[in-house]
């Protein structure tokens, strides 16, 4: 046992000085990998932020048809914030080319309906399969309901009553949701960014330490040794582990920092500091552990580096399911989900950032589950490892 860990210590020492000396692995573990998701991230925020507020405090353009015949409508409109714009000749062209985003209809039977008391209809013409277009008619219908309902009430009130007679229900909303979890939202995709970053921190060490070898014939000399392969494989995995948890340790670092930069409603609202980061960091061990023997595996099927780098690149894809599939299909976590590798990270970390504890039960089965999975799958490694394929070069 001892000489297992001395040997493993030594392939491990020695996997990390090559590591070192490669400019290319040291990029993606210390700059790519840690650093990308929280630029990306901060960018992302603050660009979506200043759109929205943007979009809110300057008038909203819409192309008015009618305006002739609903005078009123029109000045309640503008004092709303509303732009009027003049009519165009074929309004559906007009939306569907793009050259207006909201077109507000009014009928020639709108004045006659408006006297006579009965429902005046106006259309809104817009494109929904546009992204901006929602907000935009969401602005522009609160404004025409907040006119109907004023021009509702004053009728009640002219025909002697009183305006709660059209109000049988009264609907008292109270909404739990903190101003924090309600910001979690936002951050969906960050628990992504941190399983990225273990990939990228020990993907290119992982490729050079087995496939780099094999293409370089150096691996048989190593295997040729009276050492246990065992011994060899941890060392491999101490190494790729190592330089997977500082690439997540710098990235969580960053995050942290990156925390002082968001909008100034969200810095309050959510916590990305170094209590955060502190928190977050033991739901990563196991998981680190886990994707480095997945690498390690992966690249002992590989003839070459390039090959190796093409599967990788595409088993990155996989932790992008979890996110895919609570931002789709959202449910009410279980117990048992927080026993599925990445699925439960997935939800430990959204219940960190909503400002919820993780329970000792739910950390515990997102610990052990990963490990057992990590451990099974360390089974299998080390039986390729102790293979005559893996050592002889194709």
């Amino acid at each position: 046992m001892k000489l297992l860990r001395s040997i493993a210590i030594v392939v491990y020492l020695k996997e990390l000085r090559e590591s070192l000396r490669d400019r290319r692995v040291l990029f993606n573990a210390l700059l790519l990998g840690p650093l990308m998701g929280p630029v990306i991230f901060l960018i992302i925020l603050r660009l979506t932020v200043a759109h929205e507020v943007e979009q809110a405090e300057k008038p909203l353009p819409v192309v008015v048809i009618g305006a002739e015949v609903a005078s009123n409508l029109i000045s309640i409109l503008k004092q709303a914030g509303i732009e009027v714009l003049p009519p165009v000749k074929d309004p559906e062209a007009a939306i569907r080319t793009q050259q207006y985003d909201l077109i507000l209809r009014i009928p020639n039977d709108y004045a006659d309906d408006w006297r006579a008391g009965r429902p005046a209809q106006v259309e809104i013409l817009y494109d929904s399969s546009r992204r901006e277009a929602g907000s935009q008619v969401q602005r522009l219908r609160n404004a025409l309901n907040s006119y109907s309902q004023l021009q509702s009430s004053m009728r009640i009130i002219a025909r002697g009553l009183s305006p709660n007679v059209l109000h049988p229900i009264m609907i008292a909303e109270r909404d739990q949701a903190t101003p924090q979890s309600r910001s979690a939202m936002v951050f969906a995709m960050l628990p992504y960014f941190l399983v990225f970053t273990a990939f990228m921190g020990g993907m290119f060490l992982a490729i050079d330490a087995t496939a780099g070898e094999r293409e370089r014939h150096s691996l048989e000399p190593l295997f040729i040794n009276p050492v246990a392969t065992a011994s060899v494989l941890l060392g491999k995995l101490a190494a790729i582990s190592s330089f997977s948890l500082i690439s997540v340790i710098i990235s969580l670092t960053a995050f942290a920092l990156a925390g002082y930069y968001l909008p100034a409603d969200l810095q309050t609202t959510v916590v990305l500091d170094a209590g955060f980061a502190l928190r977050a960091l033991p739901l990563m061990l196991p998981l680190i552990l886990l994707i480095s023997i997945v690498q390690t595996l992966v690249t002992a099927f590989s003839k070459n580096f390039r090959e190796a780098q093409t599967y990788l690149g595409l088993i990155q894809l996989v932790p992008m399911i979890p996110s895919l599939v609570l931002t789709i299909l959202p449910f009410k976590p279980q117990l048992w989900a927080f026993a599925i590798p990445l699925l439960g990270q997935q939800l430990a970390f959204m219940r960190l950032l909503r400002g919820e504890a993780v329970s000792t039960l739910q950390m515990s089965m997102c610990t052990f589950a990963t490990l057992i999975f990590a451990a099974m799958l360390f089974y299998f490694a080390k039986r390729v490892y102790a293979s005559e394929r893996l050592a002889i070069s194709p």
